[in-house]
């Protein structure tokens, strides 16, 4: 089997963590594996199927040097468009975790169980979708095929994992009294209903990513409006969704689907109190759904319950999942 030299930028970072874990997890075929990060952790070391591997301050020739296949980036937006750019150019495939190019018409956004071909059109960069959107879009691409949604209601419950290691020393310090850090207000005992600046109109930078990433992983306009709340819970997202379908619906009909659909795991017993909790779908990488009953309140309306390990599928294994795409496209010869 062909390997690959990986390079890791935000090594040292909660997420850069939890892609050295799942690329041995997974047995991805690494060749020689890079950490890269700031001149702050320059010289931390990190273990790697038993060997310990230094990390090395970022800079501008760290790709052509090192000849680097693939590069998995959580490092922010601002290091995002810097130095993306700068490894594509080099023949490696970035595979990008930040806000930088989600957006952007040239830079795919995807979903391996929900349009893996997008992938396979990049031109260098490929972008890794908020976290809160992969975990509600693997639970509603499979109903949009069947029923074809009319409108979307998200309510996020987030974890302060989304925020890094900072917002978790935030929950963890709060237990003690000490003033936050990371966030404008106390986050233990406590829900914030804002993560990240505010629009114009009173969306946040969030609730955005939400709405604007789904249309474009859907390539279709839907209706979807969304509101994120920042919870004290340090790792897991869970989300409250009602659906309005343009078609009509069997509840028996869904939860096939749903127990068909690939990344997902149906955990739908409410009777005998079974439903997604965080604490069920920590350290797993299916996207966790229950409490699944019609809206009365509109024709062809639906609620679901989701839950998902934010830092594991809603980042880096989602990512190293288009690495094995990517790899795959290059067994089969493509270029």
């Amino acid at each position: 089997m062909k390997k690959f030299n990986v390079a890791i930028v935000g090594a040292s970072g909660l997420i850069g963590h939890k892609f050295v874990q799942i690329l041995e997890e997974r047995k991805f075929p690494v060749e020689n594996l890079f950490l890269f990060a700031s001149e702050k952790s320059a010289g931390k070391t990190i273990c790697f199927k038993g060997t310990d591997y230094q990390i090395q301050k970022l800079e501008k020739d760290s790709f052509q040097k090192n000849k680097i296949d693939i590069a998995l980036f959580s490092a922010g937006a601002k290091i995002s468009k810097e130095f993306a750019p700068i490894a594509s150019c080099t023949g490696c495939v970035v595979i990008d975790n930040s806000s930088a190019w989600r957006m952007d018409k040239t830079v795919p956004l995807v979903i391996p169980e929900i349009n893996p071909d997008d992938a396979l059109s990049h031109k260098g960069i490929i972008a890794n979708p908020n976290c809160s959107t992969i975990q509600a879009v693997v639970v509603l691409k499979p109903l949009h095929d069947a029923f074809k949604i009319k409108r979307i209601v998200i309510s996020t419950y987030q974890a302060v994992s989304g925020a890094g290691n900072s917002g978790i020393e935030d929950l963890e310090n709060g237990i003690n009294n000490i003033a936050p850090k990371k966030f404008k207000y106390p986050i233990f005992n406590n829900c914030i209903p804002q993560i990240d600046s505010l629009n114009d109109l009173g969306y946040t930078k969030e609730e955005l990513k939400l709405i604007n990433e789904t249309k474009k992983i859907f390539h279709e306009n839907v209706n979807i409006t969304a509101t994120a709340v920042r919870v004290p819970i340090k790792n897991c997202h869970s989300e409250s969704i009602n659906v309005e379908f343009e078609n009509p619906f069997d509840i028996g009909n869904v939860i096939e689907i749903l127990e068909k659909a690939p990344g997902v795991k149906l955990v739908n017993n409410a009777n005998n109190s079974q439903y997604p909790m965080p604490i069920n779908a920590n350290g797993q990488d299916d996207v966790l759904v229950g409490r699944i009953r019609r809206d009365f309140t509109i024709d062809n309306g639906l609620n679901l319950w989701v839950v998902a390990d934010n830092i594991r599928k809603g980042a880096a294994t989602n990512a190293i999942q288009i690495a094995e795409l990517i790899i795959g496209k290059k067994k089969k010869g493509d270029k």
